[in-house]
């Protein structure tokens, strides 16, 4: 305890804290570790050393000098190097693929020795009679019948878990219980296919019983020169690659990069301000100006002035657009100077121009009316500039269509701010 008293408290605090980590990563892993020694577990897969797991089998084949091995990838694979020299164990296998199938009669065309156990084992073969067992499932001596070496193994006990018809003179009954087929063998292709009722006689619980054992080594033919593939596949442990990075190793590595990650997002959410700078607000568009310079020229009642705006910018350009540049001059003078300069201007734009310059001394104008004088100006103005610009040659031609321009264009700047007054 001298050494934690030399750490910093900071640095002490995170050491107990790893440590209660890893004493807490422990016992979850002793919880939920797979116990092997589970004698509920049926499976009779070479891994379990409970009473019905078959490792006891599997470790005398192989300290006996059998050539065995887990098989754990998919049962294909062993199909397309297997030969009349390869011998295969299929205790109590589970159906999951219809490739399954397709692999089993692979193995048997190219002349492999398979032994399977129970009903589905029995509905793995092709060709295969197997029928759910009609008699109670408890333990019985069996009665040899065949004439094959196999029958002449000894005394064999075993749970029966399924049946099999025997109705096809190829299917050679070596033992029975109560009259019921227990152990059949027939040829397949150029293989052979032995079949036990259940896997009984080579489980851990079993093997030892009587003559079981020698069952096993009759079933599984001659030792020399053969390779013995254990099936582990079929028990739902197909292994890819990443299996064998599986354990504690692993574990580890998982835990590590979820620490990392936790440590990633609790150091950049402490943070105090933006880790960037924040973008330059927008600025207002025309339309957001318009909008809100018409609501403050609505909430004054200033009407008059958007008008008078309107009227001083069109005598403005008019006055240039007339060559009187700059010169002051009342509605009268410049429908006056617009008349001799356009001879087609309509007749209204003498009313209008008096109307205007009246209305923008008038602090009672209503909005209506005020917009109505603005858009009569934006009229006049680009019809106007139109005939401005269409020169001497072709006015009375050209006057139409520049009336008709002006009439489409519904106001400028002042024209939207006065309609947003109303």
């Amino acid at each position: 305890m001298s050494f934690l008293t030399t750490l910093d408290a900071r640095d002490r605090k995170l050491l107990l804290i790893c440590l209660l980590a890893v004493v807490v990563l422990a016992v979850i892993t002793g919880v939920f570790a797979r116990n092997q020694n589970r004698d509920d577990d049926p499976v009779p897969s070479s891994y379990l050393t409970g009473r019905h797991g078959a490792r006891a089998a599997y470790d005398l084949l192989a300290s006996s000098g059998y050539r065995i091995e887990r098989w754990e990838e998919p049962l294909s694979e062993l199909a397309r190097q297997a030969n009349a020299q390869s011998v295969v164990i299929l205790a109590e296998p589970f159906l999951t693929d219809t490739a399954d199938f397709k692999a089993v009669d692979a193995l048997l065309s190219h002349g492999a020795r398979v032994l399977v156990t129970g009903f589905t084992g029995g509905a793995l073969i092709p060709g295969g009679a197997v029928e759910p067992a009609n008699q109670f499932q408890e333990p019985c001596k069996l009665t040899p019948e065949g004439l094959d070496p196999l029958a002449d193994s000894g005394e064999v006990w075993m749970i029966p878990a399924a049946g099999w018809r025997v109705a096809n003179p190829r299917y050679r009954v070596e033992y029975a219980c109560a009259g019921a087929p227990a152990v059949v063998v027939f040829d397949r292709g150029k293989g052979r296919v032995v079949w036990w009722a259940s896997a009984t006689p080579l489980e851990n619980g079993s093997i030892a019983r009587a003559d079981n054992l020698r069952l096993l080594l009759n079933a599984l033919g001659p030792r020399d020169g053969h390779d013995f593939y254990w099936d582990e596949s079929l028990h739902g442990d197909v292994h890819s690659q990443w299996y064998y990075a599986r354990g504690a190793a692993l574990n580890l590595l998982l835990a590590g990069l979820a620490g990392i990650g936790l440590l990633a997002v609790f150091s950049f959410s402490r943070r105090n301000g933006p880790v960037r700078d924040l973008p330059a607000p927008a600025r207002a568009t025309p339309v957001e100006f318009l909008e809100a310079l018409g609501s403050l020229y609505g909430k004054a009642g200033a009407a008059a002035t958007a008008v008078a705006l309107a009227y001083d910018r069109f005598r403005r350009r008019m006055g240039t657009l007339c060559g009187r540049k700059g010169m002051q001059m009342s509605a009268g003078e410049l429908a006056e100077v617009l008349r001799r300069r356009f001879p087609q201007a309509p007749a209204e734009m003498d009313t209008d121009l008096t109307a205007c310059e009246e209305a923008a001394r008038d602090d009672r104008l209503a909005p209506r009316r005020a917009l109505a004088l603005v858009q009569a100006l934006s009229r006049h103005g680009e019809m106007l500039t139109a005939l401005a610009r269409a020169g001497s040659r072709g006015l009375h031609e050209r006057v139409p269509s520049a009336t008709a321009a002006a009439e489409r264009s519904r106001g400028d700047e002042a024209s939207s701010l006065v309609s947003r007054m109303g």
